[in-house]
């Protein structure tokens, strides 16, 4: 596993739930479903990480 790309996508989701929040509270949609999306994206690195992690333990 790449502690690397877990930081960088743990960083990611937090950036999508500052985003998303933003967007709540200001009312725009698109901030919030960008917001959203990247932590979508960030879900994805996580679990390529862990199916990494599970390969490698095979």
């Amino acid at each position: 596993m790449s502690t690397e790309n877990r930081l960088e996508a743990t960083a990611k989701n937090i950036e999508g739930k500052i985003q998303e929040v933003i967007g709540d509270i200001t009312g725009d949609p698109k901030q919030k479903a960008e917001g959203q999306a990247k932590q979508a994206e960030a879900q994805v690195r996580h679990t390529a990480e862990n199916i990494k992690d599970e390969l490698k333990n095979l």
